[in-house]
């Protein structure tokens, strides 16, 4: 018998997204990111959430899964199903990801080919910045640098946060510039 799975749910800072610690890793780096069910397609985790009514996105991070409801949805309503769903794909066994996922938003690899400046980049996003964000229940992917600018994807609770705007100014923003001064400015794609 399979020992029976502790998952909590935590609180976000963008109310519409609930953080399932589910205690097992699920990625070994970097997240999946779900944004509609098309894109489930195939991926039993992702399938069976969004099977729940109200779902409309999930991310996979290392041992959490982030659940996106509508606006209109209740927490009151969906919370209990969310876990209960997760306990029973974990007691089957079975593959919640495909084995080839993790990679889709893995951390920034730190090519040859890249600048000073986009290695010291990368390896802020990936020691600091995005750790951060996952204990909030998203994650943060580098897009590129040019001319001073940042570019960065937000994804999970962070993605449609009230606060991404402030998490992306006031936070990122500010520590790249802190410690690379040619960083001028990020944005988000």
């Amino acid at each position: 018998m399979s020992e029976q799975a502790n998952i909590t749910a935590e609180i976000t800072p963008n109310p519409n997204t609930l953080k399932f610690n589910i205690g097992r890793t699920l990625v070994e780096t970097g997240s999946v990111n779900f944004t509609d069910a098309a894109r489930a397609k195939g991926v039993l985790l992702a399938e069976t959430l969004f099977g729940i009514p109200n779902v409309l996105g999930i991310m996979a991070g290392h041992d959490f899964v982030t659940v996106t409801k509508r606006p209109e949805a209740s927490w009151n309503t969906m919370a209990e199903p969310i876990i209960q769903a997760l306990k029973e794909l974990l007691a089957s066994g079975k593959a919640l990801l495909p084995a080839d996922y993790a990679a889709v938003s893995a951390p920034a690899e730190h090519h040859a080919a890249d600048g000073d400046i986009e290695r010291r980049i990368k390896e802020i996003l990936d020691t600091e910045i995005r750790p951060a964000v996952a204990m909030d229940g998203g994650d943060i992917t580098f897009y590129g640098y040019d001319k001073g600018v940042v570019t960065l994807h937000l994804q999970g609770s962070c993605s449609s946060c009230p606060s991404s705007v402030l998490t992306l100014k006031m936070g990122v923003e500010n520590r790249l510039k802190s410690l690379i001064p040619e960083v001028r400015e990020v944005v988000q794609v």
